[in-house]
């Protein structure tokens, strides 16, 4: 028998906050100090070896699409895997889908976030239906009478698995419908019709080329009536107690994120309630829109934390040449570049939820501005970090054992979802073209910090903003990748370890940001920064 050696050991059992230095300090930091406990509970479950399997099985075993019974009536369900369940049961539990709305206070929005960003590392495929209930709230409230019937099952945590009626049911996950073939993002262009009947609701006729997590309680949906393209709640069962008009004709076949059944459907003269006002559909969904952007750039950051995670806890217990990989040169420049984008990702993330957090209007300005842009950037940068930790790992971070092939496969759906890289980079044009105070509200984040290479980025950076560039869409990339890199680097010089802020600045503000991981220049404390990242005991 052939003896296994210089391998490292199962990184499970590791508390997913208590091991994160930078999660944890951005957890007292953004005003959420409070949920320390709880969210030291909800990182010990995460890394038990038995939920990190579940995120495994959950993706072996994918959803299955009943159409029809053995009789010939339509059934449209999707089965999941008990692990899916399992997940979904944790996430709940922990109020991961509406517990900012449920119990207001302070850094709630922060606290959630976190949550969501260590659920992430361990499966992403549960975050879809968390994210979209949790952004349907502001969505609903258009509608009081409808919230007040169904904001009680949104808040509830206790998980509830069951195809019936709403009423019938302890909790309820609320997901949307927008998308159509023919248009894509230019939502506009929706065919979907909405005809009104005589007790104020309307039937829905129509096709949607993605409709996220098919077996939600209700979704979101945008339709064209009368006035013009008008939000709709459309749910599974209808009022009197039968399935509602939702033919689902596929699951997506989908590169990564296959956990989730992401479903093309058709709906058939299906039951929907007018949400807001008539012929306003965008702006009336757009709000759900804010929170889940801001959720794919939670997720992203989480992707990019496990990643690193697995890379610097395989360097520190592999040895090629004599060398444990950590102590390699040449990989130490890899790691600490790895770590400080994951810093500055996570950072960033939580920043921005605390923004959500407060009523302000500053804070409303920062929100409208930096949630598209910290969405491009951080989930643009995701599938290149994650390709980059697996070569870490080399030939066993390439099979399917380890979890990294499932991270490279799941990156780029955040960057896709919600609004590709163009439709964020433009809506940060658009963002500061209707805040004329926009340009004030950044400079103040950005002149808190003292570092004399960011000051002098950060001066570019406002000519950018007053300039031409502002309105020249072609550009539009650029400035959005400036101010974002320009943010962060404040965030880490206010609030990290001088050798973070210090090799941040003099790697992404010299105008070389975005090539190969691995090319820090000479003078940096790349141990410090690769240290800092490792998953504590």
């Amino acid at each position: 028998m052939f003896e296994v050696s210089n391998q490292p050991p199962p990184l499970e059992p590791y508390n997913l906050l208590t091991s994160d230095a930078v999660l944890r300090e951005a957890v007292r930091r953004e005003r959420a100090e409070w949920a320390e406990s709880q969210l030291t509970a909800l990182g010990a479950t995460l890394g038990k070896p038995e939920t990190v399997q579940l995120g495994f099985d959950a993706n072996q075993y994918t959803p299955v699409l009943r159409t029809l019974d053995r009789y010939g009536h339509r059934l449209d369900e999707v089965d999941f895997h008990p692990a899916w369940h399992e997940l979904m049961g944790i996430a709940l539990n922990a109020g991961l889908h509406s517990s900012p709305w449920a119990a207001p206070k302070p850094g709630a929005h922060v606290a959630r976030a976190a949550g969501t960003y260590m659920l992430g590392q361990i499966e992403s495929g549960v975050y879809c239906p968390l994210a979209m209930t949790y952004g349907s709230v502001p969505t609903l409230r258009h509608a009081p009478a409808i919230a007040a019937e169904w904001l009680p099952r949104i808040f509830a945590r206790d998980y509830d698995r069951r195809f019936r009626p709403a009423g019938e049911k302890t909790s309820a996950l609320i997901g949307m419908a927008l998308t159509e073939n023919q248009g894509g993002s230019d939502l506009r262009t929706n065919s979907t019709r909405a005809e009104p009947v005589s007790d104020g609701s309307f039937r829905l006729h129509g096709h949607k080329w993605f409709m996220s997590a098919p077996m939600c309680d209700a979704f979101l949906v945008l339709a064209q009536s009368a006035k013009g393209l008008s939000c709709f709640l459309m749910p599974r069962w209808t009022p009197d107690g039968t399935r509602n008009a939702i033919h689902i004709l596929r699951l997506k076949d989908k590169l990564g994120n296959r956990s989730n059944a992401s479903s093309e459907v058709e709906f058939d003269g299906a039951y929907a309630q007018l949400i807001g006002e008539e012929g306003r559909g965008i702006p009336t969904v757009i709000e759900m829109g804010n929170y889940t952007r801001l959720d794919c750039a939670i997720g992203s950051s989480a992707l990019m934390r496990q990643a690193v995670v697995q890379a610097i806890h395989h360097a520190r217990h592999r040895t090629a040449f004599q060398k444990r990989l950590i102590d390699q040169p040449l990989m130490s420049n890899v790691l600490a570049d790895l770590a400080l984008e994951s810093e500055a990702a996570t950072v960033l993330s939580m920043r921005l939820a605390r923004a959500y957090d407060e009523s302000d209007a500053t804070s409303a300005v920062f929100r409208r501005v930096l949630t598209p842009a910290a969405k491009f950037w951080i989930c643009k940068r995701a599938p290149a970090f994650a390709f980059e930790a697996m070569e870490v790992l080399g030939g066993s971070g390439y099979i399917e054992e380890s979890i990294m092939p499932r991270l490279y496969r799941e990156a780029p759906v955040n960057s896709i979802w919600e609004g590709a890289g163009n439709i964020m980079c433009l809506d940060v044009l658009r963002a500061l073209e209707r805040t004329p105070n926009a340009g004030d509200v950044l400079r103040h984040e950005l002149d808190e910090a003292g570092d004399a290479r960011l000051q002098a980025f950060a001066g570019r950076l406002q000519q950018r903003l007053r300039a031409a560039d502002r309105n020249d869409e072609s550009q539009a990339r650029v400035l959005v990748r400036a101010l974002v890199l320009a943010l962060q680097a404040a965030l880490l010089a206010k609030h990290s370890p001088g050798a973070v802020a210090d090799a941040f600045c003099a790697s992404r503000l010299n105008g070389e940001s975005g090539g190969a991981f691995g090319t820090l220049p000479r003078g940096l404390d790349l141990r410090a920064i690769a240290e800092r990242a490792a998953p504590l005991p």
